[in-house]
């Protein structure tokens, strides 16, 4: 789902920069030090969910794990998710220099969005298993990056109209497995260790 150097626009590659550069900010002025070695588990858990990808037609599939990154990081996920991306890069050139903003607003995004929908159900306090949420917070992982990658195409241009309905559909089994994955981590760990679920932004 990496989108590579020279594929997008000028526009929409700095435009990428302009939207996630201020979200950083954000989260990391509010994020917990305390938090700092489980992201940091995290985005190698991540870097290596991530590089290891399976060509098929015009466009490639792998796991992205942003979902479940969301769920046990909360908001610090697009950090996380950020450093993933630029070390991936820098050091294999998998995606590109240009379009880190881009990317990390088209997996971190997600991986927010994910964060959101399993506390809802300590929020509600909803009858269905947290282990539902963390499966549900999977697959929307990848519906909404694949959704995103599919918008930024379009928007580059009418040529990539064709690679983003084939992208989104060589996505569906990989949301169907990372919503099982979610679920089975998720359900792990609140038998060995709940509090890793715990947000890592201060007074949230």
């Amino acid at each position: 789902m990496h989108i590579s150097d020279g594929v997008l626009s000028t526009p929409v590659w700095i435009g990428g920069y302009l939207v996630s550069i201020p979200i950083v900010g954000v989260i990391t002025r509010k994020m917990n030090p305390d938090s700092i070695p489980k992201t940091a588990v995290m985005t190698s858990i991540f870097f290596v969910a991530s590089l290891i990808h399976i060509p098929l037609g015009p466009t490639s599939v792998h796991l992205l794990l942003n979902g479940l990154v969301g769920v046990i990081l909360g908001p610090v996920a697009f950090v996380s998710i950020l450093l993933g991306l630029v070390l991936q890069a820098l050091l294999f050139q998998h995606g590109g220099i240009t379009t880190i903003g881009v990317n990390s607003l088209m997996m971190g995004i997600p991986a927010l969005l994910a964060s959101w929908i399993f506390r809802l159900h300590e929020r509600f306090r909803f009858k269905a298993s947290a282990v539902i949420f963390a499966s549900i917070s999977g697959a929307m992982g990848i519906i909404l990056g694949v959704c995103i990658l599919a918008m930024t195409l379009v928007t580059t241009g009418s040529e990539f109209t064709g690679v983003a309905k084939y992208a989104i559909l060589a996505h569906l089994p990989v949301m169907v497995i990372e919503a099982g994955i979610s679920g089975l981590v998720v359900s792990f760990i609140m038998k060995v260790k709940p509090e890793i679920l715990r947000s890592q932004i201060h007074g949230t």
